[in-house]
């Protein structure tokens, strides 16, 4: 392989998986664009990092997330980016929360936003459908577990690109998009700070309150880790979910004949739904930092070399996906690393599909069908994230 591949090059971003299987095929560990980081394309090469903090820390998450003129980020502060044992202290706090009782419970809520929203949505007319449906349904749901005011809903998804997307895509003279990164970060610290007083003075039965009451080895959570968790919960509550929407959309959109199947068969929606988050992962990378010179994939990385382990590059590894780059709605094999792998295992993985599955078991009682709107479509393009941007299509009545 003779090319360096820029991963934030529109070209690339539209449709990286020609680049990712020249990757894989001629230089499976190799630096890319920007800033000379090293891509991990295979999916045993993927594991290894992943399965493996005492080498590959995630403390490269947070150096990828609050660069020095951002002056800090709470969702570079979370546990997201830190290692063992200091991951698993706070992981405990919130994996309840997330557990096959708390999903029993939360269900009827989630197919309730679901049939309010498709229920709302405009037929046999254009509609840009990301953010009246998939946008619309998981900053309902990630809001009502944190307790935050409906009014708030609409700032959530901004506030969530802009400390992620908006801070790993900015270019050194791009002074404007910093400042917009530097004010959702204070705007953040802000209104999450309100919500934690207010609970303190009169707690609900919210994640929020929850998180006030709780204690690891015996000591309440700072006030910095309180807002940390909940810049985490933000990000990972609501980014999944509108991304694996967008693409199961786009997905149906030129498969027709799975729109058929499907609605004939709800049953077969979970097998859909796992191939569309293995076709078109919501995560595209994760970033790591080597904590001293290691051999990977052939070659010898030094210490505190930066990695992004590309999820999706390894979701379509040929040795363990035949035929990858096929949507196959019968396929097997490993199933769940588009939520990661190993320690910082997504804890959301049970609501995100519940989520998915639920906001199309209800689009399906409504639509007849999809068709594509005259304008183009677009993807949202980041460092870390893939998806679609915007999608205009026609919904047709059932």
């Amino acid at each position: 392989m003779t090319a360096r591949y820029n991963l934030l090059s529109p070209e690339l971003k539209t449709n990286p998986y020609p680049a990712y299987a020249e990757m894989r095929r001629s230089a499976p560990v190799c630096q890319v664009d920007p800033g000379g980081m090293w891509a991990v394309t295979r999916l045993d090469d993927a594991l290894f990092v992943l399965k493996n903090p005492q080498l590959f820390s995630s403390r490269g998450f947070g150096a990828a997330t609050n660069p020095p003129w951002l002056g800090g980020n709470p969702f570079s502060e979370s546990m997201i980016t830190l290692d063992p044992p200091q991951h698993g202290r706070l992981r405990g706090l919130i994996s309840r929360a997330f557990g096959a009782s708390a999903m029993a419970r939360m269900e009827p809520r989630v197919r309730a936003f679901a049939e309010q929203t498709v229920a709302e949505l405009p037929l046999g007319e254009p509609v840009d459908i990301m953010p009246p449906y998939a946008l619309r349904i998981p900053t309902s749901v990630i809001g009502d577990m944190m307790g935050l005011s409906p009014s708030l809903h609409a700032r959530l998804k901004r506030w969530a690109d802009l400390i992620t997307g908006g801070v790993t895509t900015v270019r050194p003279d791009e002074h404007d998009r910093k400042q917009l990164a530097r004010d959702a970060v204070a705007e953040l610290r802000g209104c999450f700070g309100e919500v934690l007083e207010a609970r303190r003075r009169e707690p609900a039965e919210d994640l929020v309150s929850d998180l006030l009451q709780a204690e690891v080895d015996g000591e309440a959570l700072t006030q910095g880790e309180l807002i940390a968790f909940m810049a985490l919960l933000l990000v990972g509550g609501i980014e999944t979910v509108v991304h694996a929407l967008g693409a199961a959309l786009l997905v149906l959109l030129e498969r027709p004949e799975l729109w058929a199947r499907l609605r004939a068969d709800r049953s077969l929606i979970p097998a859909f739904i796992e191939e569309v988050l293995r076709y078109e992962p919501p995560v595209h990378a994760a970033p790591r930092t080597t904590t001293q010179e290691v051999e990977l994939g052939g070659v010898t990385l030094p210490r505190g070399a930066p990695l992004l382990v590309l999820l999706g590059s390894a979701t379509r590894d040929e040795a363990h996906f035949p035929d990858g780059d096929r949507f196959d709605l019968e396929r097997t094999g490993p199933k769940h690393l588009p939520f990661g792998h190993g320690v910082h295992f997504c804890l959301g993985a049970p609501l995100a599909r519940m989520e998915a599955r639920l906001a199309l078991d209800v689009l399906f009682d409504r639509v007849g069908g999809l068709s594509r709107g005259a304008e183009p479509m677009t993807w949202h393009r980041t460092l870390v994230v893939r998806g679609v941007g915007s999608l205009p299509i026609v919904l047709h009545p059932a």
